[in-house]
């Protein structure tokens, strides 16, 4: 296996709810919902920098296609990463996520690795670190 990721796919409880909040709350490029012609294919994508893709997916139907009950929600298992190039970027990120909806689960404050560092979780509870890590800056 190449060490590489294509698409993280996070299942959501209401897909029109989740589009909203990360397409006109958070202002990420999508085409929309598509796949509705098909038994559990309703889905939006979103192009994410260096051709990652980031899916949202009803738990439901993420479960039918896995073949596992739908589980418990659990915004403990996986929390994704959303670095900034400066410390005042990381509040930007919070308050905007915080007017799209999230939740601010733990406000930007100074990290033990020298940084800046706040989470929020989206309307399904999916975890968002928004940090500026100076020994790991994005490239834009």
């Amino acid at each position: 296996m190449k060490p590489r990721i294509s698409l993280i796919t996070l299942g959501v409880d209401d897909l029109e709810r989740a589009l909203s909040f990360y397409r006109d709350g958070l202002g990420l490029q999508t085409p929309g919902i598509v796949g509705t012609e098909f038994e559990h294919g309703a889905v939006a994508f979103f192009e994410l920098a260096g051709g990652l893709k980031l899916a949202l997916w009803p738990r439901a139907s993420l479960a039918h296609d896995v073949t596992q009950p739908v589980g418990p929600r659990s915004a403990t298992e996986v929390a994704l990463a959303h670095n900034v190039r400066t410390r005042g970027e990381v509040d930007e990120v919070m308050a905007q996520a915080g007017r799209a909806g999230a939740s601010i689960v733990k406000k930007a404050q100074d990290t033990f690795y020298g940084g800046y560092a706040g989470y929020f979780a989206d309307p399904d509870g999916h975890l968002w670190e928004v940090a500026w890590n100076p020994q790991m800056l994005p490239d834009d």
